[in-house]
């Protein structure tokens, strides 16, 4: 029921980012913040040793998303252990292996964090190092993210290959449920690994909850801490009608307004707090999708629109001479070799285009002729429309059934792999009240 995205793309910058500061040291600041149990040992897993520094630089993870200055609260303390053993263990298996996860693989998903949280190139790590953490800490949980997906879907081996007879399947029964409601979900699955702890987790994912409803995002709280496969994206999920989830979880979607974050739901394993971001009716979902090219004209410097300089006047006169001349995509994408933003953006649909004034121009342009420039303070863009058509996103097709069928798989082999690793683990734990995680 859980999505798995591993397709990346590279960001030189962070790349040579990620290669000098994944081995780093823990600077001052940390030391400083972290007191004199710094190098203390809290747990030692198959021989390996996670300290409180790790424990606490964790935790601070979680208080620089919200926002914070200082920790999450006590009671996230022992259910950040666990979480980090359960990397430990995901870790050790990725090296027994030899799952390799490359500097270039974090630092696209850097990027990607810097993307959907609306941060510049680099904002990750200046963020991290001023809250006084070391990069290296998300990029461990990254690299153990990303090395742990490649390791699933290579045991899955051959039944990564969903049959045609289950993808029919699932699609008759798709077609059955034809006007049911669907949701659009995000999701953060903590586990509770054995009866004695549930309470103390449910503290924990009570407080996860609270601070989620105080502006926290959900996508970086779910990077960090959930335990689903869907965690890569930020616990981002498809699509689903009911039956789909698990029946407490599909009981409470049901009862949800738009927008809301759940309370802590019961299922098996452990928790989850699910995020409704949409609602639909099953098979029912038209929109328009346009093919459309743009060329980016870049200014060099902000441009002042009472003393332009003499490049950016010359940007605006070449912006101007393509909108007046360009008759056709193909001579967009001549115009638009060399700018540092693609010509063909890929599909777009028509209603998630913002502002309302462009989504407006964008849906009542003649096809093949480009728009006015649009001048903003960096560059300007011109837009061409190449085609435009009315399509059902609702109606599933097999591509996407073996997605979800593969999806449910990944998910399932997941939990049964991290509950073996434990249960195989010698696991040391060298806490006050020590006992032993799993």
């Amino acid at each position: 029921m859980r999505a798995v995205t591993l397709s990346r793309k590279p960001l030189l910058a962070l790349a040579l980012l990620a290669a000098m500061l994944v081995h780093g040291t823990p600077t001052p600041a940390l030391a400083q913040a972290a007191g004199g149990s710094v190098n203390s040992i809290v747990a030692v897993v198959n021989g390996d040793v996670v300290t409180r520094s790790e424990v606490e630089s964790r935790r601070r993870l979680l208080a620089l998303s919200a926002g914070m200055a200082g920790d999450t609260g006590a009671q996230s303390g022992d259910q950040i252990l666990r979480l980090l053993i359960d990397e430990r263990l995901r870790i050790q298996e990725l090296s027994r292996r030899r799952i390799l996860v490359t500097d270039q693989d974090i630092a696209s998903s850097v990027a990607n964090i810097e993307s959907r949280n609306g941060l510049p190139p680099g904002g990750v790590v200046q963020n991290l190092r001023r809250a006084g953490i070391e990069p290296r800490v998300l990029y461990d949980q990254i690299r153990a993210q990303i090395g742990w997906a490649r390791l699933l879907r290579g045991m899955l081996g051959e039944q990564a290959n969903i049959p045609e007879a289950e993808v029919n399947e699932f699609l008759a029964a798709q077609r059955a449920r034809l006007g049911e409601p669907e949701f659009l979900v995000s999701e953060i699955f903590i586990p509770v690994e054995n009866p004695g702890q549930e309470a103390q987790v449910r503290r924990f994912v009570t407080d996860v909850i609270q601070r989620l409803r105080q502006g926290v995002p959900f996508p970086m709280v779910a990077a960090q801490f959930s335990q689903s496969q869907s965690a890569i994206q930020g616990g981002a999920m498809d699509w689903m009608t009911a039956d789909r989830f698990d029946p407490a979880v599909a009981n409470i979607l049901r009862q949800m307004p738009e927008g809301a974050i759940s309370n802590p739901i019961r299922v098996p394993g452990g928790f989850e707090i699910v995020l409704l971001r949409d609602r639909r009716v099953s098979g029912r979902d038209m929109a328009t999708i346009m093919n459309m090219r743009q060329v980016f004209l870049p200014f060099e410097g902000q441009v002042n629109p009472q003393a332009p300089t003499a490049q950016q006047l010359a940007q605006l006169q070449r912006a101007q001479a393509l909108s007046d001349q360009a008759r056709g995509c193909e001579a967009m994408d001549a115009a638009a070799r060399g700018s540092p933003r693609p010509a063909d953006p890929g599909p777009v649909r028509l209603d998630n285009i913002t502002p309302p004034e462009l989504r407006d121009l964008l849906g009542s342009l003649p096809i093949g002729r480009a728009t006015q420039p649009i001048i903003s303070v960096d560059g300007a863009l011109i837009f061409m429309v190449c085609a435009r058509e009315t399509r059902n996103m609702a109606e599933a097709n097999p591509q996407q059934a073996r997605e979800i069928l593969l999806r449910d798989r990944v998910e399932l082999l997941s939990r049964q792999l991290q509950r073996d690793l434990r249960r195989r683990a010698q696991i040391e734990m060298r806490t006050n009240n020590a006992a032993r995680p799993g």
